[in-house]
């Protein structure tokens, strides 16, 4: 199943939220959205700086990513950046694969 690396900040108002759900409690509440695309949840971590969020998460689609994507965001409380990961084994394959490219004005 492909990984995905989910960084998330909150807005002054769904730090508000944080506060009342607890971090257990809004960590159970991505935990349970993630498993109701089919996906699961292999880290999740708080911490502050730029992200508030870091999640590694196994998801079966990028439509299934996509769509956690679009319900964090829609709720204005939180932006979420979410990045999909490769294997070393698949980042071989990559390296192998040949693309017909020509990089500009050469």
């Amino acid at each position: 199943m492909p990984k995905y690396l989910v960084q998330a900040s909150y807005s002054a108002e769904g730090l508000q939220g944080l506060k009342t759900d607890t971090a257990s409690g809004r960590k159970a509440a991505v935990t349970k959205a993630i498993e109701t695309l089919g996906g699961k949840v292999e880290a999740f971590y708080f911490s502050f700086g730029s992200d508030d969020v870091v999640i590694i998460a196994d998801m079966p689609s990028n439509t299934a990513a996509a769509s956690a994507s679009i319900a964090v965001g829609s709720t204005g409380l939180a932006r979420s950046h979410t990045t999909p990961l490769l294997t070393v084994e698949e980042a071989d394959q990559a390296i192998t694969m040949k693309a017909n490219y020509r990089a500009p004005g050469k």
